[in-house]
């Protein structure tokens, strides 16, 4: 009799995506045009000189589905014991990639929870990868690719998509295909309130 298996993951690395499934304002759009011509290098793209673009009131109702969604990723996913902590947005900034130009890989330091809101993407051209990082003692060369055995994951990403994810997970942008001008907005997390737990010696109220 031939054996019966079950395979399960343990210890997943969450990627939680959503959209905001409307077209963006006359403001927003001259915003975000303006914003694009105030940018510097960064390794591979452009970055805008704005690192706080979600606390400007043009960008107030795209922050509110942002803060929904890290909420959502927050409770579901950390699902925390103590109701008064929350997580909030800190730095926010938007990336330009021209065809040819890439986004290099990096993780984001001094945060929670980090996330990409795409505000002009080309599903057939536009991805982004995730890492697997650390040393490999023994490397087997795979001939069908899974979520167990491979170094690299990417997903599509389309216009109007936020994703979310632990800001420890190394990411990257390869080279751009497509003509269009790939532009996204980056933000970062941290959390307020109370956590841990006062009898493990946990605590810390921030």
């Amino acid at each position: 009799m031939a054996l019966m298996f079950n395979t399960h993951g343990v210890f997943p690395t969450p990627v939680v995506f959503t959209n905001i499934d409307r077209e963006f304002t006359v403001k927003e759009k001259k915003y975000l045009e303006e914003q694009g011509k105030n940018t510097h290098s960064n390794m591979g793209n452009l970055t805008s000189n704005n690192r706080y673009i979600l606390r400007d009131k043009e960008m107030k109702d795209i922050a509110k589905s942002i803060d929904e969604a890290v909420d959502y990723f927050f409770q579901n996913i950390m699902s925390p014991k103590h109701k008064d902590v929350k997580l909030y947005t800190t730095q926010s900034w938007l990336n330009y990639t021209e065809e040819g130009q890439y986004h290099h890989k990096h993780s984001h330091p001094n945060s929670i929870v980090s996330g990409v809101f795409y505000i002009d993407s080309d599903p057939e051209n536009d991805k982004i990868f995730f890492y697997k990082d650390g040393y490999k003692q023994i490397k087997f060369p795979s001939e069908n690719f899974n979520p167990f055995n491979s170094e690299s994951w990417w997903f599509p990403v389309k216009t109007g998509d936020i994703i979310l994810f632990p800001s420890h997970f190394t990411h990257m942008v390869e080279t751009k295909n497509g003509k269009n001008r790939r532009t996204s907005l980056a933000f970062n997390t941290f959390a307020k309130g109370y956590i841990g737990m006062e009898e493990e010696l946990t605590a810390l109220h921030l």
